[in-house]
């Protein structure tokens, strides 16, 4: 990053306004020594303007990055809200898409999930889509399939409830207290287990980790409000200020 900001911002400043025509390949071996020791005196004497410079840089390259999130959002719309098999909640007719990449075993997902869930319910204009993405081992895998499962089997009505019970669930995920979650919903466990690695379960899986990789997303929660992708955790009111941004645009 240093030799990028000495190329670039640090070079004008440290030589003035004629420093952007100035060709440093152009300089003799003595003028190029000489140049690099002002510039090192005029860091030490100034740290404030290197500091300055990171700060301009990381802003560039967090807007870079905001923006290419944008592209490949409205790239892949059609895939992120319309793939005909992800579950759909909130508002069916909201006026603003939100759709979340996540992972049951995933701290940060468990964090956000009250705070989802406040935000939809409070605002009552919300499409929420749920993106099964386990990324985080072999008990990731299994409650993504089992919820999936419970979907293809009961209905969304069933896979919400054992997708809340599961984002709230602290213990080892094994089939055996997948099946007693089940029960405890008066749900086919027997049934759901069965279904839970069949061509169906495992496309849907494998289609949404393919969303993820084309989306460049490798890390749960990922967030899309239409056309904002939100990466990591975002707490309720950053959350509530964008979707009055979206709403703004």
């Amino acid at each position: 990053m240093l030799t990028r900001l000495i190329s670039g911002p640090l070079l004008a400043l440290a030589l003035g306004s004629s420093a952007a025509a100035t060709d440093l390949a152009s300089m003799t071996d003595e003028e190029r020594a000489t140049f690099r020791a002002e510039i090192r005196a005029y860091l030490l004497e100034n740290p404030e303007v290197l500091m300055e410079a990171i700060g301009v840089l990381e802003q560039r390259e967090q807007q870079a990055q905001a923006n290419a999130d944008v592209d490949l959002a409205r790239a892949y719309q059609d895939a992120l809200f319309n793939d005909g098999f992800s579950y759909v909640g909130g508002n069916p007719e909201g006026d603003v898409t939100i759709v979340e990449f996540m992972d049951y075993r995933c701290g940060y997902c468990k964090r956000a999930f009250p705070e989802v869930e406040e935000l939809i319910s409070a605002d009552g204009n919300v499409r929420f889509i749920i993106k099964e993405f386990p990324i985080l081992g072999e008990q990731s895998v299994l409650a993504a399939q089992f919820a999936i499962a419970t979907q293809q089997v009961d209905g969304d009505e069933a896979y919400k409830l054992v997708h809340d019970a599961l984002m709230t669930f602290r213990g080892d995920i094994t089939l055996d207290s997948l099946s007693r979650l089940g029960e405890a919903y008066d749900l086919d466990s027997d049934s759901i287990i069965a279904e839970m690695n069949s061509d169906a379960v495992n496309g849907i899986i494998a289609t949404n980790r393919q969303l993820a990789n084309q989306m460049q997303i490798s890390g749960t929660p990922t967030f899309v409000f239409d056309d904002q992708m939100l990466r990591g955790y975002v707490p309720l009111d950053q959350m509530e200020l964008i979707l009055a941004e979206v709403r703004g645009n």
